[in-house]
């Protein structure tokens, strides 16, 4: 990580620690997901910034050195967004490249729809755009199909799932979810995860036990709970959506995806990528990369194939 300048930046009436490398006049900003932090992106920073780019990646609001404000409310889409917007005001560009994952492409999603203008070209990885279903709640949806042991239905109390997580060590939790190459619904059963077994977890290829420990140590700090809270704030960010009910995305988009992740294989969403529906809803959808035998944590788990595609389609721009 040698070369790679942290500092803290207010924004949007909190705190957010930035990782940062490179020096050129287009900034590449990197938004990651859940339980991830800025370090997701480090293959791609070291990288990218090599090549003439200016990377940035925060911890997003509630995770790692960041602020983490207790209040759900505090996790709505408008406060996430709001405060990628105003990161990307402090650096003094116009407009950036966004690159994000998981709940990072989410919020990558919805700064398309909010401020356009902002993004010069995007590449998202994992979780797909669909236009807001105006007639049900998102937790409903998640229920009726999934049932109430869905992860996500499973996060919505307060305390519940940060206190079964506390019954695991961290790093063995890390390591669980990184290392997850089930492509079925992530469910959290009613009776508690499972006891932690006795054996040591062998490690992929493409991580390291120092990988591990540097997640571990922010979220033995910090908690999960602010992580949690984007979960929370689904229904309320749904509400609020309501005026950008069927808005597309309009700037250029790439999308990255693993055969293995498990929202490729849920809620249809490869009938959805490759019926055409997808990019009626993005039209200047360029390219859909599908990398067979890849789970979700496809930025980590691929850097280099990532990067490549990533270099290959901002280079256009």
């Amino acid at each position: 990580m040698e070369g790679i300048v942290h500092r803290t930046v207010q924004v949007n009436g909190i705190s957010m620690h930035v990782a940062e490398k490179g020096e050129g006049p287009s900034v590449v900003l990197f938004l990651h997901g859940f339980p991830e932090l800025w370090y997701s992106w480090r293959h791609q920073i070291l990288s990218l910034s090599s090549r003439g780019y200016r990377c940035v990646a925060p911890d997003l609001r509630g995770y790692g050195d960041s602020e983490c404000p207790r209040d759900v409310t505090a996790y709505t889409v408008f406060h996430i967004v709001g405060d990628i917007i105003a990161l990307i005001d402090s650096l003094g560009r116009e407009q950036v490249f966004v690159v994000a994952h998981d709940w990072g492409a989410i919020i990558a999603w919805i700064l398309c729809l909010f401020r356009p203008d902002k993004v010069k070209a995007l590449v998202n990885m994992s979780v797909v755009y669909r236009p807001r279903y105006p007639s049900e709640r998102p937790t409903d949806v998640f229920q009726a199909v999934y049932g109430e042991g869905f992860y996500i239905c499973r996060f919505q109390a307060p305390g519940v799932a940060e206190s079964e997580f506390a019954r695991v060590d961290t790093a063995l939790l890390i390591k669980r979810f990184l290392t997850n190459h089930n492509p079925r619904p992530l469910t959290m059963p009613k009776e508690g995860l499972p006891d932690p077994p006795n054996t040591q977890m062998t490690l992929p290829t493409w991580l390291s036990e120092e990988d591990i420990a540097y997640f571990a140590s922010k979220f033995d700090k910090s908690g999960f709970t602010g992580g949690l809270n984007y979960y929370r704030a689904l229904d309320l960010s749904w509400e609020l959506m309501a005026p950008w009910t069927g808005v597309q995305i309009k700037v250029p988009v790439k999308f990255i995806i693993g055969d293995q992740d498990s929202t490729y294989n849920a809620f249809s969403t490869k009938d959805y990528i490759h019926s055409g529906a997808f990019k009626e809803n993005v039209p200047f959808l360029q390219d859909v990369v599908v990398m067979e035998g890849v789970g979700h944590f496809i930025n980590q788990e691929k850097a280099p194939e990532v990067t490549e595609h990533i270099f290959e389609f901002i280079k256009k721009f």
